[in-house]
């Protein structure tokens, strides 16, 4: 019994000593952008006001959650960002977010979670490379995926003459520090 008590309160300062070591990561920049097709020509739209949090320990970033507003995507064209922000109903839903319960904190690895657009929320896997120097985390990854499966009809332009793709890329690169 005197053993078992001993071994209960040795895993628990190991337990307690690992949270106690978890640091808590936000965003120090971050560079999104989005490239897809339209009938015309093809187009990007990008962003650099994104947010990320995690909290990092050992060889893992866990409780991880991204946030971009949805009016942060600019492209070369008023007119295009316009009929983006009426697709994705950007005064309805403001936020794209993406969230998984852990990623490597460092090397590459396909990553599971959850990425909300227009209040449809999907089951997505993404692509990612993180990379350690001191207490900066460089997260870049890229993932195809189709606007349709999370509800948004593709924006058309010039009473539908002019028809963008379904499919987009989405690229990022993500700054962290605690």
């Amino acid at each position: 019994m005197k053993n078992l008590l001993k071994m209960t309160l040795a895993i628990g300062t190991l337990c307690l000593a690992q949270l106690s070591n978890a640091q808590k990561l936000s965003s120090q920049s971050s560079n999104i952008k989005i490239d897809g097709t339209s009938t015309l020509h093809d187009w990007s739209m990008a962003s650099a006001q994104a947010t990320f949090s995690g909290n990092a320990s050992g060889s893992t970033i866990s409780d991880v959650k991204f946030v971009m507003k949805t009016t942060s995507l600019k492209s070369k064209e008023s007119a295009m960002d316009k009929n983006a922000y009426k697709s994705l109903e950007s005064g309805k839903y403001p936020d794209i977010t993406f969230t998984t319960a852990s990623l490597p904190a460092s090397g590459t690895a396909t990553v599971s979670g959850n990425l909300t657009i227009t209040n449809v929320t999907k089951a997505i896997k993404f692509p990612v490379t993180v990379t350690k120097s001191g207490n900066t985390y460089i997260i870049k990854g890229s993932t195809k995926l189709k606007m349709s499966t999370f509800g948004i009809k593709p924006p058309s332009f010039m009473m539908g003459t002019i028809k963008t793709g379904d499919e987009i890329n989405i690229n990022i690169n993500i700054s962290a520090t605690n």
